[in-house]
């Protein structure tokens, strides 16, 4: 297995040419290439460096939602130590200490967060200077030691949204987002 580095630009462009929820790094670089996606051998993971931070996973590697189909169906109310969230400072600290416990349930597919995004607004990103380019007061914070990166400049309400965002990508039931972003 080979690897290589790629920027925040080249990853996104990467993964918004999934075209079925799954498909690994090689399979959509083999396709927009015009390489023989059946050759290959899928027992290998393809991994992507992005900015320096190596995602290596087990296949697939890139998982970006496509339509409105769930990654999988996780429950991460679970997850989440009530007594540890409550003794985060404020909502800030609340919000990147749930974000990272849904990093630690399913890290190979929060890559996933970057496609998160608001209308001229970055919401996730590799590097915190990616967010600082993008907005000057973003505030990023790094999610524990996951190499993702948010911004933190939301008001609560924004930060809940986001969060229900994220657990939308991973298929997480309503209700479960509900109770868990109401912890914020």
């Amino acid at each position: 297995m080979k690897y290589i580095e790629v920027d925040e630009e080249l990853y996104r462009h990467i993964a918004g040419k999934t075209e079925r929820i799954g498909e690994s790094a090689s399979d959509i670089l083999r396709r927009l290439l015009g390489l023989d996606v059946e050759s290959i051998n899928h027992d290998m993971p393809a991994t992507i460096s992005h900015l320096g931070m190596e995602s290596v996973a087990a296949k697939p590697q890139v998982k970006v939602q496509t339509g409105h189909q769930p990654q999988s169906n996780k429950d991460f109310s679970e997850c989440i130590d009530t007594e540890e969230l409550a003794a985060q400072k404020g909502a800030v600290g609340r919000f990147l200490f749930i974000l990272e416990a849904v990093y630690r349930a399913a890290p190979e597919q929060f890559s996933q967060v970057l496609q998160i995004q608001g209308r001229d607004r970055l919401y996730f990103a590799t590097s915190r200077e990616s967010l600082l380019k993008a907005s000057k007061s973003a505030n990023p914070k790094e999610i524990g030691q996951s190499g993702f990166w948010v911004i933190t400049n939301n008001n609560t309400a924004k930060k809940r949204n986001i969060l229900t965002e994220v657990l939308q990508q991973y298929g997480t039931v309503e209700a479960k987002i509900e109770a868990i972003t109401n912890k914020l």
